[in-house]
């Protein structure tokens, strides 16, 4: 690599690391003064504060950051570089303003490597321990909020649950149906409650009216309680919203294809993740190029004037990403086109803010 290009990476990459360090030193402050009276009156561990929420937090936060950092970097330090004149220099002495771009280019995809690295397997496993800590002693109990909750438990099996509180391990208004190959209903169980029992590993069913069909003939059964195996586990109403990002890239598909074959609507949210996984590193090398058209100029605010612009760009992005989720969650977006969206928008104006940079 030529001189000019690693006076620039060393600067992108410094800078870079350098405020991501900052802003979670910062991060560290301002959660654990938030979080120590919890840390104190659930008396959680100093090696488990340290090591299982702390050292896990890092690699986190230093992620969910990045892409709002890589721009302000970007910007700062080539915004000084336009305040001395060198961008002026450099291009004065017959290098191309895309030529310019290489290194930074460079830069933008080792981060968004190390990124889509981090997204979809090393930080799953630290969110493990963080996230079992959190819920320990940080964050209240688990409620499931869900009504009318529909599963299907196998090829021809379905359950309903009218409600299911996840303190009790109580499932209201059960009900079971059975079909045959040709789709005719061959058995109906109805239950007020059922409820799992931990010590016999089986769900017991109470107060329940049973019907068994063969054809003509229907054969219908009463009874107060009885235990019983049905493929269905205690995870399938517990599971949290962010248990997501404890799951690596295969372990997410694997997840995926179970929650799709027992038709559960939190398909979405696993859809969501994976996209937006793969979707996030490549804002990098979008909002790098962003930042470079738009610090290169020299102007009379200076970097002043091109941090400000840099940051509303920046949150206007994230701003944009959360909508285009939400819509995904809530308005039946495809979750693939809503994660791609703010790239391509923005991936547009990177396009129009470099030809129109200074040459």
């Amino acid at each position: 690599m030529k001189v000019l290009d690693l006076y620039i990476l060393k600067k992108f990459l410094g800078t870079f690391f350098f405020s991501i360090a900052l802003i979670i030193s910062i991060s560290i402050v301002f959660d654990f003064s938030e979080n120590v009276d919890e840390f104190i009156e659930k008396s959680a561990p100093t090696e488990a504060i340290i090591f299982d929420y702390y050292l896990n937090f890092i690699p986190y936060f230093a992620n969910l950051f990045s892409p709002l950092f890589i721009f302000i970097s970007v910007i700062f330090f080539t915004s000084k570089m336009a305040e001395n004149t060198e961008i002026v220099s450099i291009l004065a002495s017959g290098i191309s303003f895309r030529r310019m771009l290489v290194p930074y280019l460079i830069g933008a995809v080792l981060i968004g490597s190390l990124s889509l690295y981090l997204n979809n397997f090393l930080i799953p496993k630290s969110n493990v321990k963080m996230l079992e800590f959190r819920y320990r002693y940080i964050k209240n109990q688990f409620r499931n909020k869900d009504k009318n909750i529909h599963l299907q438990l196998t090829k021809n099996t379905f359950a309903y649950v009218g409600s299911y509180a996840t303190a009790t391990n109580v499932g209201v208004k059960f009900s079971l149906e059975k079909f045959n190959e040709k789709g005719d209903l061959t058995y109906k169980l109805i239950s007020d409650f059922v409820r799992w029992d931990t010590t016999k590993q089986m769900w017991s069913i109470q107060n329940y009216y049973e019907r068994e069909i063969d054809g003509r003939n229907e054969t219908i059964k009463r009874g107060i309680q009885k235990d019983t195996s049905i493929n269905m586990a205690v995870s399938d109403f517990t599971r949290r919203s962010t248990d997501v990002e404890m799951l690596d890239y295969f372990q997410l598909e694997e997840e995926r294809e179970k929650l799709l074959f027992k038709g559960s609507k939190d398909v979405i949210n696993l859809d969501i993740e994976k996209h937006k996984r793969i979707a996030f590193p490549f804002a990098t090398i979008i909002l790098t190029f962003i930042g470079v058209a738009i610090a290169s100029r020299k102007v009379r605010g200076g970097i002043g004037l091109h941090l400000g612009l840099g940051l509303a760009l920046s949150f206007t992005f994230i701003m944009f990403m959360k909508i285009t989720q939400t819509f995904a969650t809530n308005g039946g977006l495809d979750p693939m086109i809503a994660m791609w969206i703010p790239n391509i928008v923005y991936g547009v104006l990177a396009i129009i803010l470099v030809q129109k940079a200074p040459k």
